[in-house]
């Protein structure tokens, strides 16, 4: 949240009063998110599939989401969404307890056919590159859990290593595959959250492209001057890139054109 923070105080000056985050799973934390509810900040964010709320809410509508009036033939995915409570705590040093309550959330749920076959190739090629490791001896501490929590490993002087798939295991990520699933307390509509994330992710592919078309994997200016003005053309070109696409989107002019 401390990164959170520092962004706003520096964008104060802008003299917006309505801040509204958008972040990706690395921003998720039960602090951060209490913290978002503290400072009355709007968020969309996106989750992990691990986490236990979000669990909960896939198994209620993985059986029924996938209905033609939950389909969206604009991005060919199906989605839907589920208003939850958010349990919300904090510490309050000066009386010596935690602050409790509920608090609005909606989650929004997506399952998309293309992304259940990409989910399944890279999961596929994740098994396969861990069995390997455990087979030829050659593990890295990183991936411990993995093996852990996919694979039983026997070894004896005969046979040798043996590593056998826990079937349970696999069976549980294979049940969310192409599934994917956005947070907000504010974003009520299931496609607008969705349009909204993935103009954060239109920004981020072209912040990476301007960096190789502006040289910004290396500043290479004499003052500080300089590079606020290499600064300040990327973000003006990121503002207008991103309200183009919001034009393109409310005139349904993609069916036609393409941002390139």
């Amino acid at each position: 949240m401390k990164t959170v923070r520092n962004l706003l105080a520096d964008i104060d000056f802008l003299g917006y009063d309505k801040i509204k985050l958008v972040m990706d799973r690395g921003f998720y934390s039960e602090a951060n998110i209490n913290d978002l509810y503290y400072n009355h900040l709007k968020f969309l964010i996106a989750a992990k599939k691990s986490l236990m709320f979000v669990k909960a809410g896939l198994d209620n509508v993985r059986d029924s989401i996938r209905t033609w009036t939950n389909y969206h033939q604009k991005h060919d995915l199906y989605a839907c969404t589920a208003k939850i409570e958010w349990d919300y705590s904090r510490e309050r040093p000066y009386k010596a307890d935690i602050l409790k309550g509920k608090r609005r959330m909606y989650m929004h749920i997506y399952f998309n056919s293309e992304r259940a076959l990409e989910d399944e190739k890279n999961f596929n090629a994740l098994l396969c590159r861990l069995q390997e490791e455990l087979e030829n001896g050659t593990t890295f501490p990183e991936h411990d859990r993995l093996y852990t929590k996919y694979f039983d490993v026997t070894t004896t002087p005969v046979r040798g290593t043996k590593v056998t798939a826990k079937k349970d295991a696999l069976a549980e990520a294979r049940k969310n595959y192409g599934f994917f699933v956005l947070l907000s307390n504010e974003v009520k509509e299931a496609i607008a959250a969705l349009e909204i994330y993935r103009n954060k992710d239109l920004v981020e592919k072209a912040f990476g492209n301007l960096k190789e078309r502006l040289n910004f994997n290396r500043t290479a200016v004499s003052s500080d001057q300089s590079l606020d003005g290499k600064l300040f053309v990327e973000f003006i070109a990121l503002i207008f890139l991103s309200y183009l696409k919001k034009k393109m989107q409310d005139g349904n002019f993609f069916k036609k054109y393409t941002m390139h």
